[in-house]
């Protein structure tokens, strides 16, 4: 694979200021340099023109369903839910995940080249997360993290679920109990591994295990929830036990969002393109990123694909700027954000040197509806690009 100088584009790289004519040095599927046009570029690179272009890392889409919820199959692609008991923490989204799923095309036609996958919210505790990127064979090769955090879920799912089986929980009430439970069963399951002994080994417990790396600080809890009584709750089991906690959905985080920047607790907001189907969508705004954001929350903005097709992610990140959310700040909702809060900052979420060379060049700004994804590259590799003519994009393999 010849290394790559992408040149004269606007490059955008999210840390940093916009370099109107700029240059990205990709070498070994790494971005090598960035800079305008008095950068040097070695013998031997092949030159990209982007002129009149947009040049952007690609965006990353931090609560999704991609592959475990796939498009046109039915019943046959429904992977979402292990929906049979009410603590799945020993589940993983990635033993669901189908790479040939039609979003993943979507996803990258669409400027989303890396995604989080989460469980369903139908369980208070749904299982563990992965980060991986929108292109591979095998979700192995496409992983960036596994697990990155366990999902749980607060409020209206998981009371529908099981309280139509008159099964616990059936209440907020025995939601909230089942999360506690859990981590209470963790933190005697720790205790037991922290004393145990080649002579008295300790029984593995899968639930606890993936619970103790929430407990350890290792991976983040992905709290659903909507309504800020909800939201309050989580916050409240997450003071509780310690660990680290993201707000998923945050529909009403608006009405409390001085108590979530006081805690340093992020926010994964949307779909905001939504009718409110649910008494949790009652207060359902294009505002809430820009208020959320101005009180100091850090914001992610998401699809929840399918419930959002993935490759509208632009469109409501533009309608949320359109009612107050700051323009770089949206941006960093959809790449450097939502990469920190999967931990995979370290190699996306922006163009800078070291990182993985996963970007995409745009006719025009991304937040602009007229403008598309023109080419797509992830490890240095072009996999993507649109043929006016045949007006669809073309994948490459």
């Amino acid at each position: 694979m010849s290394p790559l100088a992408i040149v004269r584009g606007r490059v955008v790289p999210i840390v940093g200021e916009p370099i109107e004519k700029g240059i990205v040095l990709v070498d070994g599927g790494r971005i090598v340099a960035v800079g305008d046009m008095d950068l040097d570029i070695p013998p031997g690179y092949k030159v990209v023109p982007a002129d009149r272009q947009h040049v952007l890392p690609g965006f990353v889409d931090v609560h999704t369903h991609l592959g475990v919820a796939e498009e046109a199959e039915g019943w046959a692609g429904e992977d979402m839910n292990e929906a049979t008991d009410p603590n799945t923490a020993h589940v993983r989204a990635i033993d669901g995940i189908n790479p040939r799923d039609l979003g993943f095309r979507d996803a990258i036609a669409g400027g989303v080249l890396a995604v989080n996958v989460n469980p369903g919210s139908a369980n208070p505790i749904g299982g563990q997360t992965v980060a991986i990127k929108c292109w591979g064979r095998t979700v192995d090769e496409m992983v960036l993290r596994a697990p990155s955090g366990v999902k749980s879920a607060l409020g209206e799912n998981p009371k529908r679920v099981y309280g139509t089986r008159q099964q616990m929980p059936g209440s907020r009430l025995g939601t909230a109990a089942v999360i506690r439970e859990g981590f209470v069963k963790a933190e005697g399951y720790r205790s037991r591994l922290a004393s145990a002994s080649p002579d008295k080994p300790v029984e593995r417990d899968l639930r606890s295990e993936a619970l103790v790396r929430v407990l350890d600080g290792e991976i983040p809890w992905r709290q659903h929830s909507h309504r800020a009584d909800d939201i309050a709750t989580g916050l409240r089991i997450a003071d509780e036990f310690g660990y680290r906690l993201v707000i998923d959905h945050g529909t009403e985080a608006h009405l409390i969002a001085d108590v979530i920047a006081e805690r340093g607790v992020p926010v994964v907001i949307g779909p905001l393109i939504s009718a409110r189907v649910k008494v949790e969508l009652r207060n359902l705004s294009m505002a809430n990123p820009g208020i959320l954001a101005a009180a100091g929350v850090t914001i992610a903005i998401t699809t929840d694909h399918p419930f959002l097709p993935i490759h509208y992610l632009t469109h409501q990140v533009a309608l949320a700027v359109r009612d107050g959310l700051d323009r770089t700040t949206a941006l960093e909702s959809i790449t450097i954000n939502p990469a920190r809060i999967a931990g995979i900052d370290d190699r996306v979420g922006s163009l800078e040197p070291g990182k993985h060379a996963d970007l995409c060049i745009w006719t025009g700004d991304p937040l602009d509806p007229m403008s598309r994804v023109d080419r797509a590259f992830v490890d240095g590799r072009q996999v993507y690009e649109y043929d006016p003519e045949l007006r669809q994009g073309v994948f490459l393999s």
